[in-house]
Parts: C-alpha cells; sequence; structure tokens
C-alpha cells in the first residue's frame, strides 16, 4: 500500500458514527469548532476533531458531573482541551452535537458488522483497459487455434512398432538405467495420477538387450521410429497456429525483432503444451484433436524417452484438473509468451510490464468471475503449472536433438530445429514457414 493510500486511514478505529457522517474531502482545511484543531467531519451533528468527538461520547454514555475550577469561563484549544471537562462539554453542546445522535453499543456492531459484509461482498472489476487486452488475447487466440484440425495436413500415423522396441533401440548409454526405472513404471502409477501409456509400454524384458551392447551408430541405422513423421507435422503444425497468435498481438510485433525471436523460442515448448491440454481429455488420457486421438505412446514411438514423458503426462493431468475456462488458457500462454527472463532477450523492462499487465488480468479475471470454491488458490496453481513446464523445456531440446543425431533422413522440420537451436540470431519464424 502507498504513503498516500496509508494516510487516508486513520490510526484508531473507524467507527459506525464516522462511517455515517464524514463528508468527502473538498481539499478546504477544516476546524474543529470545540477546540480548533484540525476537523475531520461532522460528529453528532458538529464539525470537530477526532479527540473531542470520543470526549462527546463518553460524557454522554457515562454522564458525570463535571466541575470547573476557573469559574466556567475557560477558552477551550488544541493545548488545554484536557484540563476543563466542564467548559469543554459546554462548548459541543453549545455548539449544537446532540446526545440523540449517538448509537447505542448495539447498533454500533450492528452497523460494522454490515460494513464488514459489504466489504467482503466487493469483488474487484476487470478494468476496460484489462477487458481489451483480454479480448485481444482471446480473439487471436480463436483465430490460431485449429481445435478441429481440419487444416492439418499429415502423413499418416503409424503404430506398428512396440514403443518398447524404441526405448530399448535409443538408449544412448543409459538403457540399464532406463530399464531399472521403466520396471517400477506400473506400481509408481498405481499409487500416483493415471497415466494413458498402453500395457505394452508399462512392462518389458529386465534382461539387457543384445542391441544395447552394439555402439550408438549401428543402433542408429536399426532404429525406426514409425510416428515421429507424422509427430514432426503436428508439432510444426503447432509451431506455425503459436507463431501466428504471437504475430497476431500489437504488443508483441512492437517488441525489437530479437527479442520476438528470443520470447518466441523460449516459450514454444509451454504454449504447445498449454494449447494440447485444451484437448487432453483425464478419463482416457487421450489428446483429442478433431478427429485425431494421441496416447503418450504415440511420443514414444518418436524416439522421445521417459524422463521427459513422465512428468509432461503429470502436467497435462494436474493442469486439465484445474479445470481452466478458455480465457484462462489463453492468458496463461500470454504469460508463458512475455517471459523477460528467456535467453536472449533485450529490452526486460518493456517485456516485464507486459506480462506484469497480463499476469494481474489473470488474477482479476479469476476474483471477479469465479465462484469462491472454484478460485481458491487457483491463481498460484497456474503460476506452479507454468514453472513446472519450464523444468522440463530443456529436456525437450535435448530429446529432440537426439532423436535428430539418431535419425537425420526421417526426422523434423526446419522450423522445429531453429525453435530448439540455442542460437538467438537465427532468422525470424515467420507466419508462413
Amino acid at each position: 500500500m502507498s504513503k498516500e493510500n496509508l494516510s487516508d486511514w486513520p490510526l484508531s478505529h473507524t467507527s459506525a458514527e464516522e462511517e455515517e457522517e464524514e463528508e468527502e474531502d473538498d481539499g478546504e482545511l477544516k476546524v474543529c469548532q470545540v477546540c480548533g484543531d484540525r476537523a475531520t467531519g461532522y460528529h453528532f451533528n458538529a464539525m470537530t476533531c477526532e479527540g473531542c468527538k470520543g470526549f462527546f461520547r463518553r460524557a454522554m454514555k457515562h454522564p458525570t458531573k463535571f466541575c470547573c475550577p476557573w469559574q466556567g469561563v475557560c477558552v477551550i484549544t488544541k493545548n488545554n482541551r484536557r484540563q476543563c471537562q466542564a467548559c469543554r462539554l459546554r462548548k459541543c453542546q453549545s455548539i449544537g452535537m446532540m446526545k440523540e445522535l449517538i448509537m447505542t453499543d448495539e447498533a454500533v456492531e450492528k452497523r460494522r458488522s454490515q460494513i464488514r459484509r459489504k466489504r467482503m461482498v466487493e469483488e474487484p472489476l476487470l478494468s476496460p483497459q484489462q477487458e481489451a487486452v483480454i479480448q485481444e488475447l482471446v480473439n487471436t487466440h480463436e483465430k490460431t487455434f485449429d481445435i478441429t484440425f481440419s487444416h492439418f495436413q499429415f502423413r499418416p500415423i503409424d503404430r506398428d512398432l512396440n514403443p518398447m522396441s524404441v526405448w530399448n533401440q535409443t538408449a544412448s548409454g543409459q538403457s540399464a538405467t532406463l530399464t531399472r526405472r521403466m520396471d517400477n513404471l506400473s506400481s509408481s502409477y498405481s499409487t500416483s495420477t493415471p497415466t494413458s501409456f498402453s500395457s505394452s509400454s508399462c512392462s518389458f524384458e529386465g534382461e539387457e538387450n543384445e542391441n544395447e551392447k552394439e555402439d550408438r551408430s549401428d543402433r542408429g541405422k536399426k532404429t525406426v521410429f514409425t510416428t515421429l513423421p507424422h509427430v514432426a507435422d503436428l508439432t510444426t503444425y503447432m509451431i506455425q497456429n503459436i507463431i501466428n497468435f504471437a504475430k497476431g498481438l500489437p504488443s508483441f510485433r512492437a517488441l525489437a525483432i530479437d527479442d520476438q525471436i528470443s520470447l518466441l523460442k523460449g516459450a514454444m515448448f509451454e504454449m504447445m503444451q498449454i494449447r494440447f491440454n485444451m484437448m487432453f481429455n483425464v478419463k482416457t488420457g487421450i489428446w483429442e484433436c478433431g478427429p485425431l486421438t494421441y496416447c503418450m505412446d504415440d511420443a514414444v514411438r518418436a524416439g522421445f524417452q521417459r524422463h521427459l514423458l513422465d512428468p509432461l503426462m503429470r502436467f497435462h493431468y494436474t493442469l486439465r484438473n484445474l479445470q481452466l475456462q478458455e480465457v484462462e488458457y489463453v492468458l496463461m500462454q500470454a504469460i508463458s509468451l512475455f517471459s523477460p527472463d528467456r535467453p536472449g532477450v533485450i529490452h526486460h523492462g518493456v517485456i516485464d510490464g507486459l506480462q506484469e499487465k497480463v499476469a494481474i488480468a489473470l488474477k482479476v479475471h479469476i476474483d471477479s468471475k469465479r465462484a469462491k470454491p472454484e478460485k481458491h488458490l487457483l491463481y498460484p496453481k497456474i503460476l506452479a503449472c507454468l514453472t513446472e513446464m519450464r523444468t522440463m523445456n530443456e529436456e525437450y531440446t535435448k530429446q529432440v536433438l537426439q532423436i535428430q543425431d539418431i535419425q537425420p533422413g526421417n526426422s523434423f522440420d526446419p522450423l522445429i530445429l531453429e525453435v530448439v537451436s540455442k542460437d538467438s540470431r537465427a532468422r525470424t519464424p515467420s507466419r508462413d514457414a
């Protein structure tokens, strides 16, 4: 709270009479008609300070016969008002302060309860500027999010290969460790979040495969990632749509071109997962992308490995169980996009301001549009999901480059490789890429 706001609040608790009788400050200095001190408003029918207001209330509620030791002609001032209660009370009555306006203790408590309830009911409202920001983001999202996948041109998906053979062939020097880790897959998931992995990917022979004894180049020649062409097409399609989303925002287009590149490269994986989560079915563990459906085994058959897919699966269950509205998903994407701490970002202050604006809009939206049970800790839970995705970003890049290295002839589109590359000086991702 700012110093200006603090100065508006009295140090003592505001009484019900004060709530009812104080008038708005018009800038003119008001003087207490009893002692000449600075007045805070009309109290019991007269302009007085807080001290004289309290004195009159006490004198009327607990009547005592005051006696003036100086013949009853004292001049009451700010400095001597405590010295003669009799003359002070007489002055209060002479300026029109009325005992009848003092509320009883029961009435005061009732009034205070009403004020407290009113303040609790009042919720923050989105400002016109925040409404405009949200509407712009939602409109741009709807133009660039093909939830039916009607414009997705892809190579057919081949699910013939057992996903376990892919892991056994691509585990480079860590295959034995992966084997031990995956032996515990069924038990670990039975006590935690459900998973969409098929039974074939939940158990396999624990003995070391002969292929694991061969060198990496030989394994690469034999490895066939059957779903990789399709997954690569799907990833490219999602990247193109996310680039169009970012380019459709005037605030993003206004940034320096190097910052645009850095933000897109840094946020791409996270924004893809946010969009995929909107199509995730928690009951089946399936991503329903229009007429197309995917399970995590499809990522396995494309060459991705468990130490990325395990936390990624848990993330999708966690985020989907928050039951976010579309506008909240959109604002979540924008918070991820405008992250000032991405590698290569130059103008941190500008981007930090954009992220703060979107984050505040999300917080106010939740507070004003959600019912109390729904919004409990929702905002920090969304931020926690964004943080969790960050921990997977580097592993995703690492595995994409590893798959490309193992199977360069049947791998990723140049646009994907450009996004995961660490060179922030690469050409700007284009709308038509």
